[in-house]
């Protein structure tokens, strides 16, 4: 990982944080010397860190420009200890980024400090986010708010919207003249254990269709309701605490449909913390029980070398990479990313990022080339996992480019060997064709600790994929649609290039269409039911007939 440091008084530094950011290869970490830079960044289709060197404070300073502090588009960008401000614009916006935001302060005036829209994936840790119109906006995304303080905006503290459905946990929301959270357009968040208090409406509203799950909230001193649902939202509320608001703690009109549960679950623990809700998130995943049990012993061998380790006893060499082998569209890429964070929460990898690369991000067009994509590759994802989708195609006996491929493998072999304890790697593929990759160089097979076997789904469960994929997208699979279901996953389980939950997604979208050619038909308006049921006939529609072979449909 090159890294590039800047210093405006240092020789041999960048004087500026742009100036660096224009020799940086994607991938490079620019380390920021103490000092204010009076500059403003924008970057697209960039994978960058920006840091600060230990020891003093580094403020990018954006107030007098007539654009956000620092924008990103279509890339991957990382944020540590930045002081971040801006005037009369934003002063972080990213759109289609990967975000990472930790340990910061970011401050504006009349936007939103903050502004994170249709991203992959976002990461807000343990910052301040103090004096703007709205203090963050999330809006199209998934990812985590956590352990961050939202203070004094004018506006709304957190905006959740677009569908959007982040984790907002152990944060502070005080002092916002609207709202502390405000959710709404579909959007499904998870609150916990956070703190709203002093708003100028309400604490916490959640509108327009949205669900939220809000858990061990205390909502306090508000002019509005404490914690508020328009009709035609819903959710759960366990565990809050509301005091001293304006109007009612809880407002739940007619149309809400919302639990409420007085007493919370139990907090976590010290052996109920985020490594058991991790195993927590993997034993909820469809099918897959030898895949479960094998990944539950890893742990368990990780963490008992670690109480080893910490006693003073012998600890022997565990490998933490892996091979994956199966069928596509059985869980193998969702099983992965897990291990990462697995392994970041045992203290194995220091941050557990997931990289996915296929044969045409290692492989180059001439000799030489390949080694040092592979390289590249390999050096940004230390202290993750990089996981090789379809590893079997780099292998000589994949066909053409095979040369090429095999320089890819021998790179691998050794940067693995070089590089032991700061990555995991996984590599996934067809059984059979697996066991080839591993004959494509004699030092291969000993560097993967295990093959994890994934079996492809079953009928019932492929129905219940289903029924997940189909309540995430806000309908209602009728339960006469089980027995056509059924039915057609019996038939194509079996098929070549069988997709196993892929197909069930394909599946989805097809009767999502069969759904809306039928309401067309209607010649009126249809109701909200309507909009949200998917019928058998709607699934036959999908499959076509030729695939359900006269199902049996109850009167």
């Amino acid at each position: 990982m090159r890294v590039l440091t800047v210093a405006a008084d240092r020789p041999g530094a960048y004087p500026t944080i742009g100036s660096a950011l224009l020799e940086a290869p994607d991938g490079a970490t620019v380390a920021i010397a103490a000092g204010t830079y009076a500059e403003t960044l924008e970057l697209s289709g960039r994978s960058v860190t920006l840091q600060a060197e230990a020891g003093g404070a580094v403020v990018l300073d954006g107030a007098g420009a007539d654009w956000p502090t620092l924008r990103a588009v279509d890339g991957e960008l990382t944020l540590r200890g930045l002081d971040i401000r801006a005037g009369d614009n934003l002063a972080v916006s990213v759109e289609r980024t990967a975000l990472t935001v930790e340990q910061c302060e970011v401050r504006s005036k009349s936007r939103p400090a903050i502004s994170v829209h249709a991203s992959p994936a976002f990461t807000v840790d343990r910052c301040t986010v103090s004096g703007a119109e709205t203090g963050i906006v999330v809006e199209g995304a998934s990812g985590r708010i956590l352990d961050t303080t939202v203070s004094d905006v004018a506006g709304d503290g957190i905006v959740v919207a677009l569908g959007s459905d982040p984790l907002i946990r152990g944060c502070t929301v005080t002092g916002c003249g609207g709202r502390g959270i405000y959710v709404y357009q579909y959007s499904r968040p998870e609150l916990t254990d956070t703190a709203v208090s002093r708003t100028g409406t309400d604490g916490i509203g959640v509108a327009h269709g949205s669900t939220a799950t809000i858990r061990r909230v205390t909502v306090e001193d508000t002019r509005g309701h404490g914690i508020a649902f328009t009709p035609g939202c819903g959710g759960t509320v366990e565990g809050c605490r509301t005091e001293n608001t304006g109007l009612a703690g809880i407002h739940l009109p007619e149309g809400a449909t919302v639990e409420v549960i007085e007493k919370a679950s139990a907090r976590p623990t010290e052996t109920d913390g985020p490594l058991d809700q991790l195993l927590g998130d993997l034993d909820e995943m469809v099918g897959l029980p030898g895949v479960k049990a094998e990944v539950h012993a890893l742990v368990d061998e990780i963490q008992v070398n670690e109480w080893r380790r910490a006693a003073g006893l012998s600890v022997g060499a565990v490998s933490h990479h892996l091979i994956f082998a199966g069928a596509p569209g059985t869980g193998k890429t969702t099983v992965a990313r897990l291990y990462g964070k697995l392994l970041k929460a045992l203290g194995v990898l220091p941050h557990g990022e997931f990289t996915e690369v296929s044969r045409r991000d290692l492989v180059g067009q001439y000799i030489g080339h390949t080694a040092e994509k592979t390289a590249t590759v390999f050096e940004k994802s230390l202290g993750g996992v990089l996981f090789i989708d379809e590893a079997y195609t780099l292998s000589r006996s994949a066909g053409s480019g095979g040369d090429f491929g095999q320089e890819a493998i021998d790179a691998l072999v050794k940067l693995m060997e070089d590089h032991r304890d700061e990555i995991a790697i996984i590599v996934a593929g067809y059984t059979t064709e697996m066991n080839d990759f591993l004959d494509a160089n004699p030092g291969l097979a000993s560097r993967f600790s295990k093959t994890i076997e994934f079996e492809n789904y079953s009928a019932p469960e492929l129905l219940l994929i289903t029924d997940r994929m189909v309540a995430a997208g806000d309908y209602l699979l009728d339960a006469d649609a089980a027995g056509p279901l059924t039915a057609y996953y019996d038939q194509i389980a079996h098929t070549p290039n069988f997709g196993n939950a892929r197909e069930a997604r394909r599946l989805v979208e097809s009767i999502r269409k069969a759904q809306s050619q039928r309401l067309r038909s209607l010649g009126r308006m249809p109701t909200t039911e309507e909009l949200r049921s998917l019928l058998a006939a709607d699934v036959l529609s999908a499959a076509g007939p030729q695939k359900v072979a006269d199902p049996v449909l109850p009167r």
